[in-house]
Formats: C-alpha cells, structure tokens, sequence
C-alpha cells in the first residue's frame, strides 16, 4: 500500500492541532470531508430545531392556526436527523481514527526501515515514538478521534447557538458567550489531564508497565514461577496503579477556588441573562414564539464551555507529531552513502585499513586504528574477549555502519562506493540473534526468493536439518498446520540460510556464533560440512568455541580494537600468546573424541 508522507520541515513547525487536522486530510481525505461535513451538520441541527420549535409555537397562537403542517414537517424532520446523525458521526469517526492509525504506522514503519544503516534504531527518541496508538499512555486512535469529534461539535453547538441567538437579542449572545468562556481563563489548570505528563507520573507509569510485563510476557514466565513471585508481581502491579493515579491526580488536581468562582459566576450570570429575556415577554418587546426560540439559544450557548478540543486531542496531537518528528530523525541517522559500483563475480579479497568504528551516543571507541586482510577464498576466525568488537566486524562488513576512519576494501575498492544492495545480495550471513520469520520453512531457508526448492533441500540436507518439516509448513504455531521447533533446529535453518546463499552466488560467509545452540560434536560435524560447502569463499567466522576456531584457515585475535595476533592454529599455539592463553583455558576442561565421521572433536570431562 502506497502511502503519502508528510513533509515534516514544514509541518513540524506548526501548532499540534493543526498537525492532527492536516494527517486526518492526508490519511483518508473523504473521509475526512465526510467527517467535517457531518460535525457543521450536527452542530447547526440543534439551532434549527430551536427556530422551527418557536415556528410551531407561533402558528399554533395565530388566530387562523398559520400553516402548521410544513413547520411540524420541518421538526419532525430535525428531530430525527438529530437522532440519527450521531450515529453515523460515531461510525465516521471510528473509521476516520482507525485509518489514521494506520497511515502513522505506516509512515513510522516506512521511516524505520527505509535508511539502509542501523544507527537510527538506536536513537534514545524512538521508544518512545513506537508508543504510537499502543494505549500507552492515551487511547486508541479510533477513540481519541471518538472523543475529539464529541467535544468539537459540543463546542460548535455552542458558536452556532450564540450566532443565532445573537438575531433575537445580541447583548444575550454577548452575555452568555463572555460568561461561559470565562470558565476556560478560570479553570485553565483544571481541564482534565493537562499537564498529566509530569516525571512523577511518567516514571510511575514505566513501574506499573513494567509490573504488567513480568506478569503477562513469555520471556519473564518461567522466573516468575520458578521462584514463586506471582503474589509479589501481582502486589506491585496494583500498587504501582495505584501511584499512577495518586500522580495523575496530583498533576490534574482541581483549584477548588476557581471551581467555587467560575460556578458562581456561570449562575449569576445565567439568572440575570435569563430573568432579563423573561422581563422583555412580560414588557411585550418579544412575541412568544421568540421566546421559546431564544430560551433553547441560550441553553445551547453553554457548550462553548464544554467542548473544545479535550485531551484525547493532545493524545490524537501528540501521535500524529511524534510520527512527524519522526522521519526527519531518523532519516540521515540511518542514511548510508551509497556509490553505483557493482561487485565483482568472482573470489573477493576484504581489506580492513586503520579502521575506526564508535557506535551512535558511545563515548568508547571499538576499534581505533583497526588492519585485517582476509584472503579471497579463505576462511578468517575473529576470537577475542567480550566486547572487542567481534560481532561489530561482522555489521561493518554487511554495511549496517560506516567506520568513522578508515576504509574497508573489497577487491581495492571502497565498500562505500560499492551499491549497497548489490553488495548485500553477495553476502551470506547468520548472527547469534538471527531471525524466526513467520512464514514458511522455505521462506526461512530463502527470505529472498533466489534458490530453487532442489536447492533449498539440498541446504537443509547439508545443514543436518532436511528431515524436519515439509518446505511449505508454517514456522509458527499461530498458523494452521504451523509448528515451531527447537534451538537447536533453528540453529540448522539458519545454517541452511547460509548454504543457500552460497548457492545462490553469494561470496563472503559470516557466520557470527553460528553453532551456538549445538553440542560439541554437532558443532564440529556441521563446521567442517560449512568449511566445505563453502570452498573457495571467503568467509568470516566468529565463535568462542575454539574446536570451531582452529578448523578456519587463518585466525585473528582482537585486543583492545586491534589485531594483537595474526596466523593458522598451530602457529598462534606456537606463538604462546593470548591465543594459546585462551585455548588452553578452555581446552584444560575436554578431551579429544572422534564421530562417526573420523572428525575430531572436544568432550567436556
């Protein structure tokens, strides 16, 4: 579905409201026009009711009884268009709300995906902004323009009443208007929820939705049993409401003074304005068919102090704003250069020259100065302490970032002046953190769609994953005849992923812990099957297991963002390293076994 994105350079720079006013054109523009048309409507009905009610009233006190019929008609006619307008404005404002929703969330999804880097997901603003018609902290869409169309056509009703008031008695028009208005300047701290958004309230409500997500999210279910906290999440969540309200209603609270004056004012006024228009009947100045028109004027002059635009306008505002803000934020955070050059079809050489690299908002560099040449068809194990930067390779090598120094070669030339698409449809990978699409096995194994169903099986036959599933079940249990399976089998799709990309002309393999849900030997019989599924491409393998580690033809050790170390297994042993340090740790704890297959591989004794 296409759909129309604001300009948020000049639409950010106006008032909320009318930010709202112009998305619910640019969601759904008849709509919008229905639902505008419908408001002017229902708030003109009620002023001519009050004027044919005068009219009837007049023809029924003329001597001859006047034309009575067409003004019942006329009535009749109000009176149920008043009834049944309503209706339909509820239905409009629903459908109006409901498509608004969609539109922001489309514009929000669009924004997020669109730049071709991943910085821009890790911008502090963005939390907040997924809240998005979530009820977070508001209503849903659909009802806050429910109750936005509410409040709009009280007000309305208000205008249009004081308006035709004003043709029988413009200093009551005047009066009643100056009086009821009054009370927004009086009760301005009053309004519900104005202001609600305080940090107490703000941190209070963080608690109580953190309380409810220990008690209804998967991921926490199994602690949450396990060490017999339900009473105690149950207690907090309620507690923790309960000091949300407490907050709300302090940030909201009502200046009893202001109430006490705005109500005295709203009385006095009102019997003053009233018993004048009733001296002026007795004096004989107005016929009672004016009166009676009048009097129902000036009952209706009392929404302007009703209506108006209420909080779930700022919701509806805020929403709508947040979503503007959004695309302007987000756009050059994730925005990656991109040049026209298309990689070469054959073996590729990767090249890293004193490359520096810093994550967005992180004050502490991951590589600064960083040198690494991967040969072309080789295999390159990355090993290294947590947090040296491993798996952050692996992104600037896929060109989820840029380095902030250095260059990245590829063949000599500049990733950055490589096609960005075009370089990514050479790469096949699989991260620790790698994707369960809800849909089909093969579309699991293939999300690209460029392997044939023969070469999807041959994959999954290589990845020790054939026999699980048929290619077109569901890889999810909320479908029908869907399933879901182990960490372990996931682990092999994935792998399968990586096999089929190799077919499909992929030529650099990374494979971040890419047998981290397999025991010891599985590990060592899959890794040598990847090994030799994917000879001749250059591959890039991170793993803290080292009986995966010494099967790649060259290893790296990363210190401090830097290659500290550099050769073949043997070679680094030799060396009596940091490589060596780390490998005996580890291999103090196993022994060496063989498969099935002649391979070996560690045991843990």
């Amino acid at each position: 579905m296409e759909v129309e994105t604001a300009a948020p350079t000049s639409v950010g720079a106006r008032r909320p409201m009318l930010q709202l006013f112009v998305a619910l054109w640019r969601a759904l523009p008849i709509l919008a026009v229905a639902w505008w048309s419908l408001l002017i409507v229902g708030a003109v009905l009620p002023s001519v009711f009050a004027v044919l009610t005068g009219r009837v009233i007049g023809r029924i006190s003329a001597p001859d009884g006047g034309q009575l019929a067409p003004a019942l008609i006329a009535l009749g006619v109000c009176f149920l268009l008043m009834q049944v307008l309503p209706h339909a404005e509820s239905v409009v404002s629903m459908s109006l709300g409901s498509r608004l929703a969609n539109w922001l969330n489309d514009r929000q999804m669009r924004a997020s995906v669109a730049p071709a880097g991943l910085a821009h997901l890790e911008h502090p603003d963005l939390a907040a902004i997924r809240d998005v018609d979530r009820s977070m902290s508001g209503p849903p869409l659909y009802l806050a323009i429910y109750f936005v169309r509410g409040s709009l056509h009280r007000f309305l009703v208000g205008v249009v009443s004081a308006l035709t008031l004003a043709v029988y008695s413009w200093w009551a028009a005047l009066a009643l208007v100056a009086i009821w208005t009054s009370t927004h300047w009086l009760l301005r701290e009053s309004s519900v929820w104005k202001d609600r958004n305080t940090t107490e309230v703000d941190l209070t409500r963080q608690h109580a939705n953190y309380a409810y997500a220990l008690a209804m999210e998967p991921e926490f279910a199994k602690e949450v049993r396990l060490f017999g906290l339900s009473d105690w999440v149950v207690e907090r969540f309620a507690s923790w409401r309960l000091e949300l309200y407490d907050a709300q209603y302090l940030a909201t609270r009502l200046r009893e003074r202001s109430v006490v004056g705005a109500a005295a004012l709203v009385i006095v006024g009102n019997i003053v304005v009233f018993g004048l228009m009733g001296h002026g009947y007795l004096a004989g100045d107005w016929p009672l068919q004016d009166l009676i028109s009048a009097v129902q004027l000036a009952v209706g002059v009392q929404w302007v102090a009703f209506g108006g635009l209420s909080w779930a306008a700022d919701d509806a505002a805020t929403a709508v704003q947040a979503v503007n803000q959004l695309e302007p934020l987000l756009g050059p955070a994730g925005h990656l250069s991109t040049g026209a050059r298309t990689v070469p079809n054959r073996q590729i050489e990767v090249e890293l020259r004193e490359v520096s690299f810093s994550y967005p908002r992180s004050e502490s560099p991951v590589y600064s100065g960083l040198n690494l040449r991967i040969p072309p068809g080789k295999s390159l194990a990355i090993v290294g302490a947590n947090g040296v930067g491993k798996t952050s390779l692996a992104k600037l090598l896929c060109r989820f970032y840029d380095p902030t120094g250095g260059r990245i070669l590829i063949d000599g030339i500049d990733l950055r002046d490589l096609d960005v698409e075009s370089w990514r449809t050479r790469i096949a990978a699989v991260f620790q953190d790698f994707a369960h699409f809800e849909r089909s096995l093969r579309d699991n194994v293939d999300p690209a769609g460029r392997c044939t169903d023969d070469e999807i099986r041959a994959s999954l036959r290589d990845a020790g994953a054939d026999h699980i599933i048929d290619l077109d079940t569901p890889m999810a249990k909320g479908y029908v005849g869907g399933t879901d399976l182990s960490g372990g089998q996931w682990q092999r799709v994935a792998l399968a992923r990586v096999l089929c990309g190799v077919r499909s002309g992929a030529q650099l393999v990374i494979l971040d812990e890419p047998t981290a849900n397999l025991d010891v030997s599985g590990e060592a019989t899959m890794f040598s099957r990847l090994l030799a599924e994917t000879k001749g491409t250059t591959t890039v393998l991170i793993s803290h297991r080292f009986s995966t580690v010494r099967m790649a033809d060259q290893i790296a050790v990363l210190v401090d963002g830097k290659v500290a170390e550099f050769g073949n297994h043997d070679q680094l042993i030799a060396a009596d390293g940091h490589y060596r340090r780390m490998f005996d740790l580890q291999a103090s704890r196993f022994t060496t076994e063989y498969n099935e297959d002649g391979e070996q591989y560690l045991v843990l004794e």
